[in-house]
């Protein structure tokens, strides 16, 4: 896969797989100010139905322009930003039937890196885009350039998973608002599961990314609460299925009798699967997101539950949110400073219909 992709006109960027877009059951969800609680006690085929929403129109805003030229940058290329992409074009193609042409670039490292970021964020900041969108790696790196941007005049939102820290002057964020609050509900699941007893670890993902951080943050917290249950390990695989399957290994190695693993982003309920697997291990596996591989792990009863981010919802939100801010919008009535999307969590019953959903695979 490129590492990075300038969109001008419609692209042929998929998920691993064709996406169906047939098939999609939800309508559209209302944004609210308030972060939606995740879906825990959902556990019907239905579930799987509300995670994404494909069907979407652009709101009844005028832009001022003809052309847009924006520039997006996130934290790795991976096929969960590809889902995000699939949504930005959608929301793209929209504007081009009604007379708006909108290109943007939308790049990424092949690994995770907050410098990386900056230096791309400094490259382009002086570039003329009429927005510049990032899905922060790392807060406290981020942040001050952010910041600095903004005073030097440029338009910065922040978008998919990751907002920047408390105070930064970015003017809008598109995304997931509730990280600590998924975390939290993965790690009740998990706990429920096994009867609130029994050593667990934890998979973080990149360090300082918001969202990794925060869901960490919510399965210690939850964790802790239960006198039965201990965190015996809490380790970074750096958003890397092969990195959480070695980290999976080495934790099995130490702790046999592990009864649960919390992962906190896409790659390492994979990586962790595939340890499991190998081991003939019956460690419970909690974890986010709609990678093909998970959900078939899902589907065979290795991973026990996954929390599904609507990325599609997150894309489209963003182009709209990008076309207001570059017009000189402030937050208000046109669009709410955050902007949140939900999480829901399904079940070995919803994965069937997740996998024909998504990839058009008929089990």
């Amino acid at each position: 896969m490129i590492c990075d992709m300038k969109k001008v006109g419609k692209s042929a960027l998929l998920l691993s797989a064709v996406i169906v877009f047939a098939l999609p059951l939800s309508s559209c969800s209302e944004k609210v100010s308030e972060p939606p609680v995740p879906v825990v006690e959902e556990k019907a085929s239905s579930a799987a139905s509300g995670a994404v929403d494909f069907v979407h129109e652009l709101d009844s805003y005028e832009p001022k322009k003809d052309t847009y030229n924006f520039y997006f940058t996130y934290k790795i290329v991976h096929p969960w930003w590809d889902a995000v992409a699939l949504g930005m074009e959608e929301a793209q193609r929209q504007y081009l039937e009604k007379g708006i042409t909108i290109t943007y670039e939308y790049m990424a490292p092949k690994a995770a890196s907050a410098e990386d970021q900056k230096a791309r964020l400094e490259a382009v900041k002086n570039a003329g885009y009429d927005i510049i969108g990032v899905d922060v790696a790392d807060e406290e790196i981020i942040s001050p350039v952010i910041n600095e941007m903004i005073d030097e005049g440029c338009k910065v939102l922040t978008f998919s998973s990751s907002d920047a820290a408390a105070g930064c002057k970015r003017i809008a964020y598109v995304g997931n608002t509730h990280n600590y609050e998924d975390g939290v509900a993965l790690t009740e699941a998990l706990c429920e599961k096994l009867e609130y007893k029994g050593k667990v670890a934890i998979l973080v993902g990149s360090v300082g990314a918001p969202c990794h951080e925060d869901r960490a943050r919510g399965a210690k917290d939850t964790l802790a609460k239960y006198p039965d249950m201990e965190t015996v390990a809490v380790e970074y695989d750096m958003d890397s299925i092969e990195n959480a399957y070695d980290l999976t290994l080495e934790i099995l190695d130490k702790t046999p009798d592990l009864a649960g693993i919390v992962c906190c982003n896409m790659s390492n309920p994979v990586g962790a699967a595939r340890a499991i697997t190998e081991r003939g291990s019956d460690t419970v596996i909690v974890g986010m997101d709609h990678d093909e591989e998970a959900l078939r792990y899902l589907n065979d009863g290795v991973i026990y539950c996954l929390g599904v981010q609507d990325c599609f919802s997150i894309g489209f939100d963003t182009l709209q949110v990008a076309v207001k801010i570059a017009d000189g919008n402030l937050p208000g009535d046109l669009y709410p400073e955050k902007t949140n999307e939900i999480t829901t969590i399904i079940y070995k019953e919803d994965a069937a219909q997740m996998l024909e959903l998504l990839y058009g695979e008929i089990l």
